[in-house]
């Protein structure tokens, strides 16, 4: 679905999502689901008797579920029972949308006796003909470092330790903060970036820099797909 441009200073372009709306003005949105059974899909019948398991697999008896926990349990399966299917659906849309992009690239080929640009990194833009629809295909490398990341830390720490107070201020929160990890456990690549972009002529920085430039490696890429359509070919 199109949605409105949440950046007004941005001009009108729109930026094409998925969406999953499933109360409508116009009704529950239908995903041609079978609906989900709740009392057989959380409880285990023994003997007559319904039980819910909970998460250390211990069978509780129906009636002894508080009703909240019931309801919230069935709204969770509903939630994902429809997740289930618009993950399914996403995944064809995907692959539908490559195909096309790569029949064309195809026929680009042909024409110009090219050669396949499957394994090309870069990005490519494709335009309707008046310019109001866009398609943009990147590929971005995934980042990871190597253990002289830790030879650079110790470095840079180091140089922070003989500054001390004489350096500035918004160095050292950026040194700080560089090494620090994120949600997943890892190194946030902003944060080490923005070291290398400081021009410090201490000779144990630089090579800090050199190593954490060193430590990097390219373990994959990841292709995105982005759509957008705006109302005339001028907008901005």
């Amino acid at each position: 679905m199109a949605q409105t441009n949440p950046h007004p200073d941005r001009g009108p372009e729109a930026r094409i999502d998925q969406g999953c709306d499933p109360e409508s003005e116009a009704g529950p949105v239908s995903l041609g689901l079978p609906p989900l059974n709740w009392i057989d899909a959380a409880t285990v019948d023994i003997d007559g008797a319904r039980y819910m398991r909970d998460a250390q697999g211990r069978l509780t008896p129906l009636e002894m579920v508080r009703p909240q926990d019931q309801l919230q349990d069935e709204m969770v399966r509903r939630v994902i029972h429809f997740a289930g299917d618009l993950s399914g659906q996403i995944g064809r849309f995907r692959s539908h949308c490559f195909d096309e992009i790569g029949g064309f690239d195809a026929i680009l080929e042909a024409e110009y006796g090219g050669h396949s640009r499957r394994s090309v990194k870069g990005n490519r833009t494709y335009m309707s003909y008046d310019g109001t629809m866009k398609v943009q295909v990147q590929i971005a490398d995934r980042i990871a470092f190597g253990p002289e990341l830790q030879v650079a830390r110790d470095l840079v720490e180091e140089c922070l330790a003989e500054w001390a107070e004489g350096s500035r201020a918004e160095i050292r929160t950026i040194v700080s903060h560089a090494f620090q990890v994120d949600k997943e456990g890892e190194i946030a690549r902003a944060g080490i970036y923005s070291l290398l972009r400081l021009d410090i002529a201490d000779g144990r920085w630089r090579r800090a820099m050199e190593a954490i430039r060193d430590a990097m490696r390219v373990v994959g890429s990841k292709t995105y797909m982005r759509c957008y359509r705006r109302a005339t070919p001028d907008a901005a």
